[in-house]
């Protein structure tokens, strides 16, 4: 079997890797994207993924450049405010809400939201457009040798691929980063969230609202509407046995605990989709990078839902990796270029992971003294206003 030539191998076809093979493919690098599991790009198919991505300004700024977001605008929802609701008291009810609007820092909203499985459908169609690009879905990573020169790749259908750079975008438990003999660090918290769709009777009016009680945020993101009605995505977290027992309740059951989580703030909210389950963990990589591989995306960090962080951090990681090749793509994926990226990502996804850590461990204090220093906490950040900036700024990725 011949050995296909290619500049970049992209092992991952989730939202990850297949923005990679877009935006690496439209600065025309040539790019094999290869994944085991074809993606479900349908809303109510089996194994749909029903989370949601919030691309804040400087991701949609990037999606933008590389000739992505123009497909994405249609379907989005506008991020203006950023609503914290502590209802940790007695009763599930709101004891401080506060807002962070994104017209104090920016004329643009904070960010925009999209469903992960309409994403898929999206990105699939995008490299259906590329010439540099082939899209491989049901071809997986088998095995990687590397030298000073290059990366040898070998998928699961047999066939074989030499490249200067390979980029792992396959997920927390990545093949190519075993492969690379890249450690991780783990953090497991005993919880899981649920992710699914509702829809209810008042608007969301473009806010985003993450409510603490314990066991993790309650978030709401906005949706379009759906079926006539307003709509919202949600991330549910709490800790795993709950988590079970919550996905196994008839549907009416679930909307009653669902809508006293809720706190009723959107007014009864009515389950507009499937319920998904998905382990809440945290995970840095040692490096991210080895010889002629690059990790990206949860390949390289995992943090919980909080904040919209997680995506946003992996294409921070894609936008550094591709000024990179650009600026000198003879030396693409060489020991020069890798370490370079990982000296500008490391500490600051590092940070990142530590801080989401700690506000993950907050939102899951279930002792009321706890649960009232953490309100007390929230009360004290916002009547800052230098600091409510700042913190806005940091969250956009816009500082730091």
């Amino acid at each position: 079997m011949t050995t296909r030539h290619v500049d970049i191998v992209v092992s991952g076809g989730g939202v990850a890797g297949l923005t990679a093979a877009a935006v690496f493919g439209a600065a025309g690098f040539s790019v094999v994207c290869v994944d085991p599991a074809p993606p479900v790009t349908e809303r109510d198919a089996q194994g749909s993924d029903l989370r949601t991505t919030a691309f804040l300004q400087p991701s949609q700024a990037f999606l933008e450049q590389a000739g992505v977001w123009e497909r994405f605008a249609p379907h989005a929802a506008d991020l203006q405010v950023m609503r914290i609701v502590d209802a940790g008291g007695d009763v599930s009810e709101p004891r401080i809400v506060k807002e962070f609007d994104a017209s104090d820092i920016s004329e643009k909203p904070f960010g925009w939201n999209l469903p992960n499985w309409l994403l898929r459908r999206e990105l699939v169609a995008q490299l259906e457009n590329l010439e540099t690009v082939e899209f491989r879905p049901g071809t997986g990573f088998k095995s990687l040798f590397t030298r000073e020169s290059e990366a040898r790749v070998e998928l699961s259908d047999g066939s074989r691929l030499r490249a200067k750079l390979v980029i792992a975008a396959d997920g927390r438990n990545s093949p190519v980063r075993e492969a690379a003999g890249i450690e991780v660090t783990t953090t497991r918290y005993g919880q899981k969230a649920l992710a699914f769709a509702v829809t209810h009777p008042i608007p969301h009016e473009n806010v985003s609202t993450e409510i603490h009680r314990w066991g993790g945020p309650f978030t709401l993101v906005p949706l379009p509407d759906y079926q006539g009605r307003p709509s919202s995505a949600i991330v549910w977290m709490e800790e795993g046995p709950e988590v079970k027992r919550l996905a196994a309740l008839p549907q009416d059951e679930f909307e009653q605990e669902m809508n006293e989580r809720s706190c009723l703030l959107f007014g009864p909210l009515t389950l507009a989709s499937n319920r998904t389950v998905w382990p809440i963990i945290s995970q840095l990589a040692e490096t991210m990078y080895s010889e002629r591989v690059a990790l990206v995306a949860e390949a390289a960090h995992v943090v919980p839902p909080i904040g919209a962080q997680g995506l946003n951090m992996s294409l921070a990681d894609m936008r550094v990796l591709l000024e990179l090749a650009q600026a000198n793509p003879d030396r693409l994926g060489d020991a020069e270029m890798l370490a370079t990226y990982h000296r500008r990502r490391h500490l600051e996804v590092k940070a990142r992971v530590t801080g989401i850590d700690v506000l993950n461990r907050a939102s899951m204090m279930r002792a009321k003294p706890l649960r009232d220093a953490r309100a007390m906490g929230l009360n004290a950040i916002y009547s800052l206003a230098p600091v409510r900036k700042t913190l806005m700024q940091l969250g956009l990725g816009a500082r730091g």
